[in-house]
């Protein structure tokens, strides 16, 4: 680590925690040539997620998309907003798992589907009523139908 005060390229770590946030580390470092100490920070470099969407532009992965999308869906139900996250952090996770640095709308509509209908038929209605286009009454009856057959 390049001292920030006179340039050596050595630097002993004198001291080392956690963040507040648990998201990186703190490193306490000590310059061996100058012995001015300065503070590092380590964080996991993660790689851009791009979601394909249905007219084909490339946007970059918004947790704050999927999270909202679930707000909607599970208006006036009995879920909690940490239940809404944790699901969020479930799908995020999974994405920034998969070996794919492209992922579509499609496939994470689907995610979201799959994890909440467990959770609220209803929310799930609302969900793929936009995430599938419903266009008219005969949608939501079929949906309704295979969700009683499953």
């Amino acid at each position: 680590m390049k001292c920030p005060y006179c340039g050596e390229q050595e630097s002993k770590v004198v001291d080392s925690r956690h963040s507040e946030d648990n998201l990186s580390i703190r490193r306490r470092r000590e310059c061996i040539s100058c012995q001015r100490r300065f503070t590092t920070y380590e964080t996991i470099e993660t790689m851009p997620i791009i979601v394909v969407k249905r007219d084909g532009s490339r946007q970059n992965f918004d947790r704050a998309k999927v999270l909202n999308s679930m707000v909607r869906a599970f208006d006036k139900r009995q879920i909690s907003m940490e239940q809404m996250e944790a699901i969020t952090s479930e799908i995020e996770q999974s994405v920034q798992n998969s070996l794919d640095r492209e992922i579509t709308t499609d496939r994470i509509g689907q995610m979201v589907l799959a994890r909440i209908r467990p959770i609220d038929e209803v929310a799930y209605i609302r969900f793929a009523s936009v995430y599938r286009r419903f266009q008219d009454v005969s949608s939501f009856i079929q949906e309704i139908n295979d969700l009683q057959v499953k």
